[in-house]
């Protein structure tokens, strides 16, 4: 089975070593002997693995100690209902969002059903091809926090600077870049991100969350959705996935020890995207890039083909050569090809070199 090649926008690629010890651990885990598929979540052997996971997320990430780091279930889809449902209920002046793609602009209309919202600013004018600068929108004081998505899949925008205003609390979807790269946590009162990019497969949600932000949560909560109770019960109150965070903490690990850290990965990450988006930009007779440059996104280059070009044809070339999960959202349709960490530097460059070629087969035709 060939592995390469597999820039899907999600569930993503996992490193190679990461698969070879997941398929050993669903036979057999070295420690216990007993597939991780069977192993109870109330034994000392996932304990460990929650207190690893998080050992080396606080690592990597520098997560300060007035952090708590919760593994959750949902996605983010749970998450634009669980939040405004523990911070936005009752509070009298709403709370700020941004709208600048497909799935931020889902997040406020779950909010509205808790309290007021404000979109602050709304990407559907100009086709989220953009993001708004610094100063652009008009923030809201008092607000009880602002939401928005760092980097958005279908679209293929990602934000090169931190929104908002030092008073109100940052709550931001990082599903698709977090761990893409360094940032400081200490910017923001909660990070989510659901694990099928660069975290791991599907199944588990992270989220870091400071304290003083969730000791202001909503009172007579269900159990279940408040926050509070996940952090008494260390991410253990229910049966948590317990396969997902196995994973998880692998690919943590592969980042530690395979790659060096998230300076490591950023400085990849840039290499892979800058390759990709030069081999479109060479070819702009036959490449149509979303994103307008300033806010192109590392880990989603998303592109069309210009008219006369045909999709049929370059699904069946990209079929040809071994290059799978290229299709685009289909809310926008056209290519996207995903570089989340898992994507070697190699495979962004076979890639390239195969839009080049594809392009050069196109304008001799």
């Amino acid at each position: 089975m060939n592995n390469r090649m597999n820039f899907s926008g999600g569930p993503g690629a996992l490193p190679a070593s990461v698969l070879q010890q997941t398929r050993e651990a669903i036979a057999a885990l070295p420690e216990t002997g007993i597939s991780v598929l069977g192993m109870s979540h109330r034994s000392d052997w996932f304990r460990s693995v929650l207190d690893e996971a998080e050992q080396n997320l606080r690592s990597l990430l520098n997560i300060p100690d007035n952090y708590r780091v919760l593994f959750l279930q949902g996605g983010s889809s749970l998450q634009f209902s669980m939040l405004p449902m523990n911070f936005l209920r009752g509070h009298a002046v709403g709370a700020d969002y941004l709208v600048t793609g497909y799935w931020s602009a889902k997040a406020p209309i779950e909010a509205q059903l808790e309290g007021r919202t404000h979109v602050v600013w709304d990407g559907r004018a100009n086709g989220f091809k953009r993001l708004p600068e610094p100063a652009e929108p008009p923030f809201t004081p008092g607000a009880a926090y602002l939401h928005y998505v760092s980097n958005e899949t279908v679209e293929g925008l990602e934000f090169a600077h931190i929104p908002g205003r030092v008073d109100v609390p940052l709550v931001c979807d990082m599903s698709s870049n977090l761990l893409g790269g360094p940032l400081d946590v200490s910017c923001y009162a909660m990070i989510y991100a659901h694990a099928q990019k660069n975290l791991g497969p599907s199944g588990v949600t992270l989220v870091i969350m400071r304290d003083d932000f969730a000791a202001q949560a909503a009172t007579g909560l269900p159990t279940v959705l408040d926050y509070r109770t996940h952090v008494q019960y260390h991410s253990n109150y229910n049966t948590p996935p317990v396969f997902a965070i196995y994973v998880l903490m692998l690919v943590t690990r592969w980042l530690r020890d395979d790659i060096g850290g998230l300076q490591a990965m950023a400085a990849l990450n840039r290499l892979k995207s800058e390759q990709v988006y030069a081999a479109l930009d060479a070819h702009p007779d036959i490449y149509l890039p979303h994103a307008e440059a300033a806010s192109r996104s590392r880990m989603n280059v998303v592109f069309s083909l210009r008219h006369g070009v045909s999709d049929a044809d370059f699904a069946a070339a990209a079929r040809q050569a071994g290059i799978h999960g290229l299709e685009g959202h289909r809310s926008l349709g056209g290519w996207r090809a995903s570089l989340y960490n898992a994507i070697a530097l190699d495979e962004a460059q076979d890639l390239a070199d195969w839009l080049r070629q594809f392009a050069l087969s196109q304008a001799q035709s």
